[in-house]
């Protein structure tokens, strides 16, 4: 069993998550961050990878009081839990989503320093999944096992590729926005072959930009959750 996965990404009309420089660059307007805080806000977990902590050094966290309150009277934890893609364990002890604002998972493979493991121990759980890489079908197991049911998935782009590759996502999320970069991150970093094939759903309209809603079209044994 797994948990409900969906990615949730902002990339600029010709299709790029950065700018050519690989920096983070605004996007998504004042009503899409609306919208991404909604979604976590809905979710049990939010997963990134070490290439966009150590980037953008984000907190994952849910930014609307309301929402956080609504959360509590639901009995959950004011933000979702924050997972980590990171093989090698080279998260920063100093970084954002290390805060005390929400339980952090590091997930990390076999090829990690002991030493850096046992650091990250002190700040976070810490879970051994794979040989070289992260093993992301267990991983969602081990999430599942942990009560995550809901998963958002908020990149960067070689790990929404490697989600796609283990035919693990259950819906596809895109604010696409008014801005051209000609080079940068791609929102898919990496080779999909066979290439993977989605199914639209809507497409609307919000604030400068608009949201594509998507399926991928291979069958999924995700837990039965809309």
């Amino acid at each position: 069993m797994r948990p409900f996965v969906f990615i949730n990404a902002a990339m600029s009309i010709d299709g790029r998550i950065t700018d050519w420089r690989r920096r983070q660059v605004r996007i998504s307007c004042r009503d899409d961050m609306k919208r991404v805080d909604r979604l976590r806000a809905e979710s049990d977990a939010v997963l990134v990878g070490i290439g966009t902590v150590i980037a953008d050094n984000p907190s994952l966290t849910v930014k609307s009081k309301e929402l956080r309150e609504k959360r509590i009277k639901e009995g959950k934890s004011p933000n979702p839990v924050r997972v980590v893609l990171d093989s090698k364990a080279r998260l920063p002890l100093n970084s954002n989503i290390l805060s005390n604002d929400a339980e952090t998972l590091v997930a990390v493979s076999k090829i990690a320093r002991r030493d850096r493991i046992n650091l990250l121990k002190d700040v976070a759980k810490v879970v051994v999944c794979g040989e070289k890489k992260v093993d992301i079908p267990l991983l969602l197991n081990i999430l599942f096992e942990n009560g995550i049911r809901k998963l958002m998935v908020e990149g960067g782009g070689r790990v929404i590729s490697s989600f796609l590759k283990e035919k693990v996502v259950d819906r596809l999320f895109i604010y696409v926005g008014g801005i051209a970069f000609g080079e940068g991150v791609n929102l898919v970093e990496g080779r999909l072959d066979p290439p993977v094939k989605f199914e639209l759903l809507k497409a609307e309209r919000v604030g400068r930009g608009f949201v594509l809603e998507a399926n991928p079209v291979y069958k999924t044994e995700a837990t039965d959750m809309q």
